[in-house]
């Protein structure tokens, strides 16, 4: 089935998801939008990330509580298909053990009509793994391998066991890198890959320079930036390099950072620009001397398939990548990967072939998208046939006899 293809009825897409729909998108909303805007029957519920007003007030945040049920503000592109709800928790999890069900339950009640043969709940964010124990179809997509994250013990093992159930008992599990193809298989189903993909369209215009880029040469670097995946201490060591020719470090994308690092980061002269709207990120990869990626190397990372890897790519600038993976099996002449010990060293000698005239300097002109690099309509039509043969198994399932309970 294609993506242009006319759907036969209402199709209803819960979507449990690791991040909320906002300005900064990630592969979830890239596929969600492109799969609204292909099928007029199909309806989305984006369960976003619970507010934790005791977390934030801990954190000297304003406590607030979730946003509950509302539409995607000031974007009604799909005509009231896609709404968003936003729980709260207002317990830490000991004193709550079933606070994630219950807002999971919540949730499902809200999407209204959820019957195998039109529903699929799209299980991204592991806390709602009690999706299993409804009766509509669960596909389990993995963009990370938590797993493998530095977390404390007893979330580490809430995260272990809440997997082990969804690739077991999941209709359907997709991974988004090679790397989850084979960390991932051998619980139930072999999992389908699904890689990210690039906005062909927005990287196919000249852009003119943001007029809060710091002047060249820049090193930059698009991501959240979190422990999880960067190196702090090497995008400080960069930082010192870049220095001796006249350069900066800047970094663009959410601060999941302590004040500690933020400090020590900004201290040395790196730039933290924060988060930026995804419409706008082609013209920061476009106008930097180069792009960075200044990564943690560990089992973690390496489950990764970074959606900076297409842009980059798409950006046309040259690539300094710590061996991670993705960058590390790129192969393309402008990609090079560099141990941490090297990595401040082979940045700023990358940025003097820049200024020297031996590598092109920004302009912000558009280039050829190379033919392999898949684009997010591509992956889009991929998903949504997958949504069609989970509802398909599912509804005949049903059909033909009362599901027994998934415990």
């Amino acid at each position: 089935m294609g993506l242009t293809e006319p759907h036969p009825g209402r199709h209803d897409l819960v979507v449990f998801s690791l991040e909320p729909w906002d300005e900064v998108w990630r592969r979830n909303q890239h596929l969600v939008s492109r799969l609204l805007d292909a099928d007029p029957e199909l309806h989305v519920l984006f369960v976003e990330p619970p507010a934790d007003p005791l977390h934030a007030a801990r954190s000297g945040h304003p406590p607030r509580p979730g946003a509950g049920l509302h539409p995607v503000p000031g974007d009604d592109r799909w005509s009231g298909r896609l709404r968003l709800y936003q729980p709260t928790k207002w317990l830490p999890r000991r004193i709550d053990p079933h606070g994630d069900a219950r807002r999971t339950r919540r949730a499902q009640s809200l999407a209204g009509r959820t019957s195998p043969e039109t529903t699929v709940l799209w299980v991204n964010d592991l806390a709602a793994v009690s999706a299993l124990d409804a009766g509509p179809a669960v596909l389990y997509d993995i963009t990370d391998d938590w797993i493998a994250a530095d977390r404390p013990a007893a979330a580490h093992d809430r995260l272990v066991a809440a997997e082990s159930r969804l690739l077991r008992e999941a209709d359907t599990v997709v991974v988004c890198a090679p790397a989850l193809v084979r960390t991932k298989g051998g619980h139930g189903r072999p999992p389908v890959l699904v890689t990210n993909g690039v906005d062909e369209i927005a990287y196919s215009d000249a852009v003119p320079r943001p007029a809060d880029l710091p002047a060249s040469p820049v090193a930059l670097y698009v991501g959240t930036l979190h422990r999880d995946r960067l190196d702090v201490g090497l995008a400080v060591r960069t930082q010192r390099a870049l220095a001796d020719v006249g350069g900066r470090l800047v970094l663009v994308g959410p601060v999941a950072l302590d004040q500690l690092d933020r400090v020590r980061l900004e201290s040395t002269g790196v730039v933290l620009l924060g988060p930026r709207p995804f419409g706008t990120v082609p013209a920061y990869l476009r106008h930097a001397d180069v792009l960075v990626v200044p990564h943690v190397v560990d089992a973690f990372t390496d489950s990764l398939n970074p959606i900076k890897l297409y842009e980059y790519r798409a950006a046309g600038r040259p690539v300094i990548s710590t061996p991670v993976a993705g960058f590390r099996d790129e192969g393309h002449p402008t990609v090079t990967c560099a141990v941490a010990e090297e990595f401040p060293s082979a940045v700023s000698t990358l940025v003097r072939d820049v200024l020297r005239g031996t590598v092109p300097p920004p302009d912000g002109s558009p280039t050829e998208l190379p033919r392999t690099l898949p684009t997010w309509a591509q992956q889009a039509t991929a998903m949504a046939e997958i949504l069609t043969s989970t509802r398909r198994a599912a509804g005949a399932v049903a059909g033909a006899r009362t599901p027994p309970p998934r415990r």
